[in-house]
């Protein structure tokens, strides 16, 4: 029953027995006194609790049997809503938005808990009325997935959706995306799009929209502006920058990565700094070269995910190199220690590798530098039996343009070149 969501036992006896229900606003008094929306709970969660969404924003959690009264303030009517027609202005610039899933784009119903999104234009404007001052938004839902569900075939189906907008009078596109995996789709982007004629902008929230201290609105409000404004092309990220309310950044979309789990300044540029500066309605050009070769626009969407990502450690087990060589993979990326290394225990698994025809490419698990395989004797040995450096390449995104790689070259040689070939921004010269 959704008026009783996620409540079971104890607690839904008690919520029974008082006459509330999920979505209803009441106070509830216990050593202290609260009042709120009674919010629903996850389907796992015990039985001794209720849950109420303060004015804060902010959840707090209540045991049932320390609670001493329970009043029932007011009871929401269960309505429809018709969302307002907006005007478009013929001044302002057309911007796509497409949403992926995440919460950024979405909108908390408080009667059922649910986050559903928000992505016709006219609910955007309602939430966001900025973005009606700044362009004209065209809104579509791609997927509503969880970032962690997203798989490369989604990635795909982004790039052909946006392959049909390269010749489109759009100013720019913004996609909102949920940020556990968003580096890796801003990676495939890139490299699947190079040379795109207007800038895309992968836009996530560290923080939903009901919290205090969300960032949804701002980052939102930061991308279209970017896209807009920024006079530039190419795969970006745009994220806050710190945990101030003003700076938000853009991130080229193979040089970033997520480095905290709750921050709202999660997100990283490594081995430099961001590309650019969104502060004050001013967008600042932030790397000190250039960044992006100046190419034609020349997709190439395919992808073969018969690649490995391979974390080396002390005491890792060689068979499972074995196993992948025996699964049929194509490629292993290697994530190894320091300057690129990997133990000798591996080494006749490796030879196995590339005697088989695999691709073997080395990125540091270092969080920044560059891999160097010929300072040490150990290095070297690896250089010699096929694996190929991958300078400064973020480990990720050496996965993801492997698989892309892979996908678009008949050859192993032919892959090393392209892997080898700076396409966008990928490592630095």
């Amino acid at each position: 029953m959704s008026e009783y969501r996620g409540y079971a036992g104890k607690s839904l006896r008690f919520l029974q027995e008082s006459k509330v229900k999920v979505g209803d606003t009441i106070k509830v008094t216990e050593e202290l006194t609260y009042s709120g929306i009674l919010m629903p709970r996850y389907e796992l969660s015990d039985d001794q609790h209720i849950v109420l969404k303060l004015k804060s924003g902010y959840n707090v959690g209540i045991e049932v049997g320390k609670i001493k009264k329970i009043e029932l303030i007011s009871r929401q009517k269960l309505t429809k809503e018709i969302p307002s027609d907006i005007k478009t202005n013929s001044s302002l610039p057309k911007v796509l938005l497409l949403s992926t899933g995440g919460t950024i784009a979405s909108k908390v119903d408080y009667r059922t808990g649910g986050v559903t999104p928000a992505l016709n234009a006219s609910e955007l404007n309602a939430a966001i009325p900025e973005l009606a001052k700044i362009a004209n938004i065209d809104a579509e839902v791609l997927f509503s997935e969880y970032s962690e569900n997203l798989q490369p075939e989604h990635w795909k189906k982004i790039a052909e959706k946006l392959d049909t907008c390269s010749k489109s009078e759009y100013k720019g596109i913004v996609i909102t995306h949920g940020t556990d995996t968003m580096q890796y789709t801003a990676a495939f982007l890139s490299f699947a799009l190079s040379g795109f004629p207007i800038p895309i902008a992968l836009v996530g929230s560290q923080r939903s929209s009901d919290r205090p201290s969300s960032d949804a609105a701002l980052n939102l409000i930061s991308a279209v502006r970017f896209v807009i404004e920024g006079n530039t092309k190419g795969v970006f990220v745009i994220m806050h920058h710190n945990e101030s309310d003003d700076l938000v950044v853009s991130h080229l979309g193979t040089r970033v990565r997520k480095n905290h789990t709750s921050k709202r300044s999660a997100f990283k540029t490594i081995g430099d700094d961001p590309a650019f500066l969104i502060l004050d309605k001013k967008i600042e050009k932030n790397l000190k070269k250039e960044f992006f070769q100046q190419k034609d626009y020349n997709p190439k969407l395919n992808l073969d995910t018969r690649v490995a990502l391979v974390k080396y450690h002390p005491g890792y087990d060689p068979k499972l190199i074995d196993y992948i060589i025996e699964s049929g993979y194509q490629a292993i990326i290697f994530e190894g220690t320091g300057l690129g290394h990997i133990g000798k225990t591996m080494y006749d698994s490796v030879k196995s590798a590339k005697k088989k025809g695999l691709f073997l490419g080395m990125t540091s698990q270092c969080i920044d530098g560059r891999v160097s395989m010929t300072v040490y004797e150990s290095g070297r040995d690896l250089l010699e039996m096929g694996i190929v450096p991958l300078n400064n390449m973020i480990p990720e995104t050496a996965l993801v343009k492997a698989m892309w790689a892979l996908g678009n070259t008949k050859s192993v040689d032919e892959m090393k070149n392209l892997m080898l070939e700076k396409i966008a921004s990928e490592f630095s010269d």
